[in-house]
């Protein structure tokens, strides 16, 4: 976001793993509301495997999902608010489905889209990219060597058995933009079930052009029995320019999931996944926080 004045330089500093716990930590405290069915973190190495292959197998399937989440439609609901205290003082909200033209290619349709009231921030072109591509943060075998991740430990997440990793950035490139956070990965499908972070580097261009990011939660919940999908996306933060102080929320819901009909094909451990509906006894991630 950028603050609709004219603020100063911001310096944003990459943190190293080394770092990142200690910087996130407070951060993660004022989070336990939003995650209050986690267990006691477990810092004790896996059993019966090694961290190197919990990695590479939860960046192979992640992968995997990333290929089968282009074959599918849904809807997303982005609502951006200023809050003065509790109170929302300007909004931002789009709805959108995600659909096929008859030629089989990708396209967004808004559906919702009441003219925004925001003044004290304006929404930038990172802000809708991140939105989309990394806020459903996904991390791939093609892309596990940019980041540097460091093992933390097993923790219960509700009924699910994770093992959670800190990830960092190795460097930045150009103007690519990136994830810094947190990871739960479950421990059966080695698949991500929920991420807590920001996207980094926050830009710097010139003094009195400062663009910056929220932290953010993202929850996944398995909808079709093999893949686990981002279903809902929360930010609360406070963004510190130099002209002044702003507090975000951002709210994101990801909806009906749909398999496209066409015939491209989508495989899970080396089979073709067949049209599904959810099992009642399909695992489920912890109830997320409902917006206010």
């Amino acid at each position: 976001m950028r603050f609709l004045s004219r603020p100063a330089f911001l310096t944003f500093p990459l943190l190293s793993l080394s770092a990142l716990f200690s910087a996130l930590l407070p951060l993660m405290m004022l989070s336990q509301v939003a995650r209050a069915q986690e267990g006691p973190l477990d810092k004790s190495q896996p059993q019966g495997t090694t961290v190197e292959e919990i990695v590479k197998r939860f960046a192979t399937k992640e992968k995997e999902f990333k290929e089968a989440r282009d074959q599918y439609t849904y809807r997303q609901d982005v609502k951006v608010m200023t809050l003065d205290g509790d109170t929302p003082d300007g909004a931002y909200q789009q709805v959108f489905d995600v659909t096929f033209d008859d030629k089989g290619r990708k396209t967004k349709n808004v559906v919702f889209a009441p003219q925004p009231t925001l003044q004290r921030i304006q929404m930038t072109e990172e802000d809708f990219d991140d939105i989309e591509n990394r806020l459903p943060f996904v991390l791939t075998s093609d892309e596990i060597g940019e980041y540097d991740i460091l093992y933390v430990g097993q923790q219960k997440q509700d009924e699910l058995s994770t093992y959670v990793f800190d990830i960092a950035p190795k460097q930045i490139v150009g103007k690519k933009r990136y994830f810094q956070g947190r990871i739960w990965v479950d421990n059966h499908d080695f698949q991500i079930v929920e991420t807590y972070g920001k996207t980094v580097p926050d830009i710097r261009k010139k003094k009195g052009n400062e663009n910056l990011f929220p932290k953010f939660t993202t929850w996944r919940e398995q909808i079709d029995g093999q893949y686990w999908f981002p279903t809902y996306t929360r930010a609360e933060d406070t963004l510190q320019f130099s002209m002044g102080s702003v507090r975000i929320r951002e709210i994101i819901k990801y909806t009906n999931y749909r398999r496209f009909g066409s015939k491209s094909r989508i495989t899970y451990e080396g089979q073709e996944v067949q049209k599904a509906e959810p099992k009642p006894g399909d695992q489920k991630p912890p109830e997320p926080p409902k917006p206010k």
